[in-house]
């Protein structure tokens, strides 16, 4: 007998789809869209549309392993969950007691976006007093440009942009990476909205877009400056807004744009002076430009000064005075639950150790580093092929004297270092609360499946090492459920808005739920001084 399930894609995406999991005999047989998803919307991207192909893959790993071959060659033999929890904590107390807790690194990301899958590791390793891992491989360097000008005010939503007639993709291949709010742009597009991108290389959004700005890598700020010295100079800012809601937009003005003309910025950027100009001019012309902003632009070392720059365009033409306008970067729906719940940071030993993950090949083979890292403990992620300078991390993986834990659905490049592996479950065998850093939708996932094998999920493993490792906080007596019902229940302190008891009710349910957003959330700005900060006195540089 079939039964349609309601789930959510972890992935690390913006779009965070909503699902209907066709489910037949204990096994997932088919995944849909959700139609009732207000971003989503039905339709689903081509990395999940047989997602349950991935679920039930005979390459799944179906029980822990233990390494019987030399690092890197990936060979195991089965073992039981017993003997691995009892061979890693028994590996982890002898490295405590010769080297110290700060001795044990833990390594995560985004391998699923689920609150809880994310964070499960980070009360064991705060009670623990580990090393400290500063996750900041994506786009840290985007929110601090954001935050700097904007504070925490809400960014816009991206069904905004239905009502716009300038929309700019900058710094992100839509079609790939955010292939949603395509829906949003097609409904502007039939009410003659025109379509930018701007990016360093011609990609399919690229020749999608009407109109294509392609910035030398690393430039975008300077393409900002001119297009700001442009709507300036030609009586295109919007005074009024201004002067009502904009701090420091006369300093910026006097000491900087002069020096950013489009022919400046042409010979900076490689972009032709007369299409910065023609750019400049439809911006300033719009009435309600909306900027889709990636992550691309950030990723360089002036990565979160260009992200400001590029936050101040709305401001100069008050786009988010109208109804249309304003500016996308990721959405705040992260900040609807109480993360600290999962995560306890007042577990963290004071000045414990912190370890930036793009550094990880160096933590791995620096002689000097005291102490050294003597385990590393690796879920969600895959640094053999993602982490900076591969080679030295793959160097640092072949230590023998390393002991490296590895919890993962299937042999990957870097369980092929590990001296523990151990199976873990897809998003549809456990249960977890999701947001998006796309949109402004919420939704619970319960299993809907049995777990496959004998797969445990991040915060089921979390438990049962913190139980080995004689942890007694009652954070690790509390099941995946409860931490939900915790989540959701935080809603009521860390929303703006409550949601109403219907909505609470649906969110119980597994079905999508839409933040509730204050009515003049785009004027109402988050920061010390209620204005748009273009000049900010807690940053280095202020302006």
């Amino acid at each position: 007998m079939n039964e349609i399930k309601p789930s959510v894609c972890p992935y690390d995406c913006p779009d965070c789809c909503g699902l209907l999991i066709t489910v037949e005999d204990g096994k997932a047989v088919c995944v849909a869209g959700d139609p009732e998803h207000a971003f989503t919307r039905g339709t689903l991207c081509p990395k999940m549309a047989h997602y349950e192909r991935t679920v039930h893959s005979a390459k799944r790993i179906m029980t822990p392993l233990k390494r019987v071959g030399q690092k890197g060659e990936g060979r195991f033999s089965p073992i039981g969950w017993d003997e691995a929890i009892e061979e890693i904590a028994g590996r982890w107390q002898s490295i405590i007691r010769d080297y110290g807790a700060e001795a044990i690194l833990p390594y995560s990301y985004a391998g699923t976006m689920g609150t809880i899958g994310y964070s499960a590791g980070h009360a064991l390793f705060y009670a623990l007093g580990a090393t400290s891992l500063d996750r900041t491989i994506c786009a840290p360097a985007k929110s601090r440009g954001y935050r700097d000008v904007m504070g925490a005010t809400l960014p816009t939503a991206p069904q905004e942009a239905q009502h716009s007639d300038m929309i700019v993709l900058w710094s992100i291949s839509m079609l790939a990476t955010d292939i949603h709010f395509r829906h949003d742009i097609e409904m502007a597009r039939k009410r003659g909205a025109k379509v930018y991108c701007i990016d360093t290389y011609r990609t399919k959004t690229a020749d999608y877009a009407d109109a294509f700005l392609c910035p030398r890598p690393g430039t975008d700020g300077a393409l900002a400056l001119a297009i700001l010295h442009v709507l300036v100079r030609d009586g295109l800012a919007d005074r009024a807004f201004l002067k009502e809601y904009v701090q420091g937009a006369d300093e910026l003005e006097q000491k900087v744009l002069p020096h950013y003309t489009p022919e400046d910025a042409a010979a900076i950027t490689g972009v032709p002076a007369a299409d910065i100009r023609a750019f400049a001019h439809a911006y300033g012309n719009a009435r309600a430009p909306f900027i889709r902003l990636g992550s691309g632009q950030s990723r360089y070392v002036n990565g979160a000064m260009t992200s400001r720059l590029i936050t101040c365009l709305p401001a100069f033409v008050g786009a988010y005075a109208k109804k249309g306008g304003g500016l996308l970067t990721s959405a705040s729906g992260s900040h609807a639950f109480d993360k600290n719940i999962i995560r306890r940071p007042d577990l963290e030993h004071p000045g414990v150790r912190h370890i930036n993950m793009c550094e990880l090949g160096r933590a791995l083979n620096d002689p000097d580093l005291t102490p050294p890292v003597k385990a590393l403990y690796i879920y969600s992620s895959n640094p053999a092929c993602t982490a900076p300078d591969q080679n030295q991390v793959l160097r640092g993986l072949q230590r023998e004297d390393l002991f490296t834990v590895v919890h993962e659905r299937f042999l990957t490049d870097t369980t092929r270092y590990a001296d523990i592996v151990l199976p873990a479950t897809t998003s549809l065998e456990s249960e977890d609360l999701y947001y998006s850093y796309g949109h402004y939708t919420i939704q619970r996932a319960r299993a809907v499946i049995p777990p496959v094998g004998e797969s445990k999920s991040n915060w089921q493993t979390a438990r049962l090492l913190a139980k080995a490792m004689h942890l007694t906080d009652p954070i690790f007596d509390q099941t995946e459920e409860d931490l939900v019902e915790a989540l959701i229940a935080s809603t009521k302190k860390a929303w703006p808005l409550p949601l109403s008891s219907e909505a609470l009710q649906k969110l119980r349910d597994c079905l999508p739920v839409d933040l509730p957003l204050p009515e003049d959330y785009k004027l109402h700005f988050a920061t010390p001084s209620a204005q748009i900060e273009l000049t900010n006195p807690r940053c280095p540089p202020p302006l």
